[in-house]
């Protein structure tokens, strides 16, 4: 298991928090290599129609990790046997606390914690020296804040302790940005509006404003990543889920 962050933008903040979002892709570094052909070993049978990928299943088995999935994936032939591999940097039973927009904040009353921009939801923090501590590294990040309120912070810069939202990575796949489905572009959050047509243009829409005009016809490859969302801080997660 490995937790690492993730960063989201306030409109797929809010998806997670409505229920509506439990997928997500992001851009595989080094991309893949080249498939194998469609050859077979003389003394094997083909079982599949073309080479595929998938992971190298070398870890325990779990229920979070059911197949023993690794970061270690390849090319399998049609006779199953392995091929050129690569890393990804997910696999199921990671965890990953999501990094959103946020700044310090007291309220007149005196309480202190942090306010999210993507839905404007206040989070005290908890009563202790430590998290006292670290809520006032946050609210001078950048200079004093001004009336209580701290200067705004950008995801990249939130730290683990404020992050109220842990993803439980359930499933990982490997493939190119237009492959997505209509079910897994409603699973990435994306909202199918008449003038997009499909869930599937409604992401498409959303990968063009992230990533720039041309990647989406680019195709990369990605990896996608499936997941629980659990409303709250990686190292606050009740017991049944923390590991």
């Amino acid at each position: 298991m490995t937790d690492r962050p993730m960063i989201f933008s306030a409109p797929m903040v809010r998806a997670l928090l409505e229920g509506r979002k439990s997928q997500t892709r992001r851009l595989l570094k080094g991309g893949v290599p080249e498939a194998p052909g469609m050859g077979v070993h003389p003394s094997h049978v083909a079982n599949r129609p073309a080479p595929y990928l998938d992971a190298y299943c070398s870890e325990r088995k779990s229920v979070a990790n059911p197949r023993g999935m690794s970061t270690l994936w390849c090319w399998w032939t049609r006779d199953d046997r392995m091929g050129r591999d690569f890393r990804v940097a997910y696999k199921p039973g990671d965890r990953l606390w999501v990094r959103e927009n946020c700044r310090a904040e007291e309220l007149p009353e005196g309480q202190d914690g942090v306010r999210f921009r993507a839905d404007d939801t206040f989070v005290n923090i908890a009563a202790n020296r430590d998290a006292a501590d670290a809520w006032l590294a946050l609210f001078y990040y950048r200079g004093r804040g001004k009336a209580g309120i701290g200067n705004p912070v950008p995801s990249i810069h939130m730290p683990r302790w404020a992050s109220r939202l842990t993803l439980l990575v359930t499933d990982v796949k490997v493939e190119r940005l237009q492959d997505i489905s209509e079910a897994d572009a409603q699973a990435e959050g994306a909202v199918g509006m008449p003038t997009w047509g499909s869930h599937r243009n409604g992401f498409n829409a959303i990968w063009l404003d992230i990533h720039g005009a041309e990647s989406w016809n680019a195709n990369p490859w990605i990896v996608g990543v499936s997941f629980e969302v659990v409303r709250a801080n990686i190292d606050a997660l009740p017991a049944a889920r923390a590991a």
